[in-house]
C-alpha cells in the first residue's frame, strides 16, 4: 500500500479576499507582513467578488521536482512535502513554468523561488483564515493507519445509491476488526445484504438478524456467553432510527441500565426509510414523509425528534457519542473509544445518516449535507466518557452557518414556511446550549 498525505483545502465561497492568510505566511516565512514574500496568492476569479488559490499541492507526482535540473526539490516520501534545498537550486525558474497550480513562484525581493512547506504540518496561513475558507486536512492518516487492514463487507451489494450505511459499515467493521458478532435487525442495513441475499451474507464477520424489538438484549445473551467461556468477542449493533429509538428502545435501555458490554450504534437516516419513508421519533420537526404529509393540512412533522443521544447520556452509559461519516477522522477516534469502553459496560455511537432515497437528497451531495448539519448545529458532535466524567464537543461551531443553508439542500424540506423555518433554527438553538449546560455540570461535578 502507498501513503496518502495531509492538505490545504480551499473553499471559494467562504473566501472574501481577504489576504490575512497571506499576511501570515509571510509574517510566519519572513518575520514581517509584506506580501511579496508570501507562498500563498489570493487572487481575483472570472467574476465579480470570487477569489481563486494559488498554493503548492504537494502533487503526487511533481512537476517541479521532475524538471529541476540541480536536484533542489525534492518530495519527503513520510510527509509528502515538497522541500527546496537552497544550496542546491541554480536558479533556472524551469519549476515555476513546470507548475500548472502556480504553487511555485519567484521572489523578487529575495531573488530565489519560495513554496509552501505547510509549516511543518502547523499551516499559518489556515490559522489565520477566520471564515473557514483554508482547512488543513488530515483524513489521509486514517488511510495510512487503517488503509492495510481487511475490508470486512464486500463489493456488489445491493444498497442504494449514494447509501451512507454502505460507507458506515464498511469503515467500523475494518476497524472494529474480526472478532465481531455484528447484530443487524430489519432495516436498510439488513436489507442491503447484511444477513444474506440468496444464501450469501455482505460481512464477512458473524452476523444474525435480531428482531426489531430485542437487538441489544440478544447482543448482551451473546456476550455474555463468550464471558462465560473465556473470549473476548467483540459485539457491535447497527440499527436503524426504529430498532434504537423505537421499537427497540426498551430493550437498549436495559441493557444500558445493566451495563451489557456492547457497542450499539443507532445510524439514524431519520425515518423508516426501506419500508417507504415512513415517520421515527427521530424524525425532524417539518419533515415531509410518507406518512407526514404536505398538503393544505398538515405540512409535514409536527412534533421535534426524539433527542435520542441525550437520552443515552442519562442511563450513564461507559461512552456516548454522535457522529458523522463527513467527519471520519472524528468518527475512528470515537470508535477507538467505543470498543475500549464495551470492554467495561455500554457504548453508545449514534450516526447522523443522509438517506439519498428518503430526503430527496442527489447522492453525489450527502456528504455535504453532512457537514452542513453539523456546521448549522443541527447534528452537533459531542462525547461523553464515564470514565473521566468529560463531556465535550468533538468539533465545536461557534459560528454556526444559519439553518437554512442546510436545509435548502434536502427535498424533505421544499415546502417550509417561514415559520417553520425559524423553529428549527430555535430548536437547534436549544438543543446546544442544553449540551452546554450538560457539560458545564459535568465539569462542576468533576471540581
Amino acid at each position: 500500500m502507498g501513503r496518502s498525505y495531509h492538505t490545504i483545502a480551499f473553499d471559494a465561497q467562504k473566501c472574501n479576499g481577504c489576504q490575512e492568510c497571506e499576511k501570515a505566511c509571510a509574517q510566519a516565512k519572513a518575520g514581517v507582513t509584506d506580501l511579496v514574500h508570501s507562498r500563498i496568492k489570493v487572487s481575483p476569479g472570472r467574476k465579480e467578488g470570487e477569489w481563486g488559490l494559488a498554493l503548492c499541492r504537494q502533487c503526487a507526482q511533481p512537476l517541479c521536482v521532475m524538471n529541476c535540473p540541480g536536484g533542489a526539490l525534492s518530495k519527503d516520501p513520510v510527509s509528502g512535502v515538497v522541500s527546496w534545498d537552497e544550496s542546491r537550486c541554480v536558479g533556472c525558474k524551469l519549476c515555476t513554468l513546470a507548475c500548472a497550480y502556480a504553487g511555485i513562484t519567484f521572489n523578487q525581493a529575495t531573488g530565489q523561488v519560495m513554496k509552501c512547506d505547510f509549516c511543518g504540518g502547523d499551516p499559518a496561513c489556515v490559522k489565520s483564515c477566520e471564515r473557514g475558507a483554508l482547512q488543513h486536512l488530515t483524513g489521509s492518516d486514517i488511510y495510512n493507519e487503517w488503509g492495510d487492514l481487511e475490508d470486512l463487507f464486500v463489493p456488489g451489494i445491493s444498497a442504494c445509491l449514494g447509501c451512507n450505511s454502505e460507507l458506515l459499515v464498511r469503515h467500523t467493521l475494518r476497524r472494529v476488526g474480526p472478532n465481531t458478532v455484528v447484530a443487524t435487525p430489519p432495516g436498510c442495513i439488513a436489507g442491503v445484504g447484511a444477513v444474506g441475499v440468496n444464501g450469501l451474507t455482505a460481512t464477512k464477520t458473524p452476523v444474525f438478524h435480531p428482531l426489531l424489538t430485542n437487538t441489544a438484549s440478544m447482543l448482551a445473551g451473546a456476550r455474555r456467553y463468550y464471558n462465560r467461556i473465556g473470549r473476548d468477542v467483540t459485539m457491535l449493533a447497527f440499527a436503524g432510527d426504529g430498532g434504537a429509538a423505537d421499537v427497540g428502545f426498551q430493550s437498549l435501555s436495559g441493557a444500558a441500565e445493566r451495563g451489557e458490554q456492547i457497542i450499539f450504534i443507532c445510524v439514524d437516516n431519520e425515518g423508516y426509510m426501506n419500508t417507504g419513508v415512513q415517520r421515527s421519533s427521530t424524525t425532524p420537526y417539518g419533515a415531509w414523509t410518507s406518512t407526514t404529509p404536505v398538503g393544505s393540512v398538515l405540512r409535514g412533522k409536527t412534533r421535534d425528534a426524539k433527542p435520542l443521544p441525550i437520552i443515552m447520556l442519562m442511563h450513564n452509559c461507559e461512552y456516548v457519542a454522535t457522529a458523522s461519516t463527513a467527519y471520519m477522522e472524528d468518527y475512528y477516534q470515537k470508535l477507538e473509544k467505543a470498543i475500549l469502553a464495551a470492554k467495561k459496560g455500554m457504548a453508545y455511537v449514534h450516526v447522523f445518516s443522509p438517506c439519498p432515497t428518503g430526503w430527496r437528497l442527489p447522492p453525489a451531495r450527502l456528504i455535504e449535507a453532512g457537514r452542513k448539519a453539523v456546521q448549522c448545529n443541527l447534528m452537533p458532535l459531542w462525547e461523553y466518557e464515564s470514565a473521566t466524567g468529560d463531556m465535550r464537543f468533538t468539533h465545536p461551531v461557534d459560528n454556526p452557518l444559519p439553518v437554512t443553508d442546510y436545509l435548502s439542500m434536502i427535498g424533505k424540506y421544499r415546502h417550509l414556511s417561514a415559520e417553520q423555518t425559524q423553529h428549527i433554527q430555535e430548536h437547534a438553538d436549544r438543543q446546544v446550549d442544553l449540551l452546554r449546560k450538560f457539560m458545564q455540570q459535568r465539569m462542576d461535578l468533576a471540581v
